[in-house]
């Protein structure tokens, strides 16, 4: 993976998030994190929505997403972003804790590039973690460069 790749993480949970990115960072993932406490915030991100930050266009973004979240759930933020013909090409991790069968095969339906349930014990949620980074650490592992999104009728949900 790219050093530039910018690791965007859509998690409510702030325990989880500094757990993702420590993790991550003792797997030798070095590339920046942008953290979202909802799916609205990351849409807005996006989609340069707002007086927040903003993609910025020929970057790499790789996406963990959690499905329950506040404002906007991660199953509609995996909707907008793969009904996008540009940010479709963003790779999207769920990183969750449903396990459903039915929720995980609609996820790989509309896109998502992997799967992961989290686990509910501290020890195994390190190294689900950690055998994360050492995928997206592999080298070879390509994230494809994102210019601006062009879809100009995506919802926006923050009215």
């Amino acid at each position: 993976m790219h050093e530039d790749t910018v690791i965007l993480i859509a998690e409510d949970d702030a325990g989880h998030f500094a757990l993702v990115k420590k993790n991550l960072w003792r797997t030798c993932v070095t590339t920046s994190f942008l953290h979202f406490r909802n799916g609205e915030e990351v849409l807005d991100f996006l989609f340069s929505r707002g007086d927040g930050a903003t993609m910025t266009p020929d970057t790499a973004y790789l996406l963990l997403l959690d499905i329950r979240m506040p404002k906007v759930d991660g199953i509609e933020v995996l909707h907008q972003i793969k009904a996008d013909p540009e940010l479709r090409k963003i790779p999207v991790m769920m990183l969750t804790t449903t396990s459903d069968p039915a929720e995980v095969q609609r996820c790989y339906d509309m896109g998502c590039s992997f799967y992961i349930v989290k686990p509910s014990n501290y020890s195994e949620f390190m190294a689900c973690v950690e055998h994360l980074g050492e995928l997206i650490s592999l080298q070879g592992v390509e994230v494809p460069r994102i210019s601006s999104p062009r879809s100009s009728d995506a919802p926006d949900l923050s009215k």
